[in-house]
């Protein structure tokens, strides 16, 4: 086989990948379109559960979400972005390069259900916390470092040294040429990474099942060392009551919400990725 038939094969090869993907996303999408829409009303998305979920909207299930992923998303930032500069600006032997990038992959390696066995043992079992939506939004930020991470570090390791050199000849130091020309040039890029993290973490059941969360008889925290509900653990417990229509059918509804908030976060990522290529190019 020469050369040209071996491109058209493989050409063909990731031709026939992205298809085979594209129609399982539509797939599944196009199930949870068909079966979550009718489920969907004003009604469900402004009132609380009833009779286990199986009544009901899914009000304190939305807030819950959007509140351990928000705290989530504030603890996880100013780490991230801290050690993103310290890998790119200070770290600079290859050793250290090569040590920080087997931390780095090696936490983002870790299965989802161990953070969550993690913190039931060190925050639950240890410190006695207790069930805590605080200490979920902890494991979530956890999880998440290893995405902000180094998409910050490849958007300011991308900018160009001239920018540092031109920082320098105008007398700025380290500390300022850091906050004044790197931060704000690679900032799109945690903004990025943050947006691909919250889209993982806002579907994330085994993390936070036994350590933050609540299936039921739960409203909005007054502490933080009280139990939250969210969509992931509500679909969970309305999927154990399949043999009832209505249970299975806000569990439909919950899936298509959860959906479109992971939708959200990932196309809000996706546009400011290219909208910072667009001003990169320009």
């Amino acid at each position: 086989m020469n050369r040209a038939s071996k491109n058209i094969l493989f050409t063909r090869i990731t031709q026939l990948s992205v298809t085979l993907c594209f129609i399982v996303l539509i797939f599944l999408f196009g199930v949870i379109f068909w079966n979550g829409v009718p489920a969907i009303s004003f009604e469900f998305i402004t009132t609380k559960a009833s009779n286990f979920g199986s009544e009901g909207g899914v009000l304190y299930q939305l807030l819950g979400s959007v509140l351990i992923v928000f705290v989530a998303a504030c603890l996880s930032l100013p780490i991230s972005i801290g050690a993103a500069i310290y890998k790119s600006e200070y770290l600079k032997s290859s050793r250290g390069q090569n040590f920080s990038d087997i931390l780095i992959f090696g936490l983002n390696g870790i299965p989802s259900v161990v953070f969550g066995i993690f913190g039931l043992i060190l925050f639950v079992n240890i410190f006695g916390f207790g069930i805590s939506w605080f200490v979920g939004s902890v494991i979530l930020a956890i999880m998440m470092l290893p995405t902000i991470i180094l998409s910050t570090f490849q958007s300011i390791n991308n900018i160009p040294t001239i920018y540092r050199e031109s920082a320098l000849a105008l007398g700025l130091d380290k500390w300022q040429t850091i906050t004044k020309v790197l931060l704000p040039q690679g900032f799109s890029g945690a903004v990025t990474g943050l947006l691909i993290g919250l889209a993982r973490a806002i579907g994330e059941t085994a993390p936070i099942m036994f350590i933050a969360t609540a299936f039921s008889g739960v409203e909005l925290p007054t502490g933080l060392r009280e139990p939250v509900s969210t969509l992931p653990t509500h679909i969970l417990a309305l999927a154990q009551q399949a043999t009832d229509p209505v249970a299975l059918q806000n569990a439909w509804g919950s899936s298509f919400i959860l959906i479109i908030l992971v939708m959200l976060f990932s196309i809000s990522a996706l546009f400011i990725r290219v909208r910072k290529n667009k001003f990169s190019l320009s």
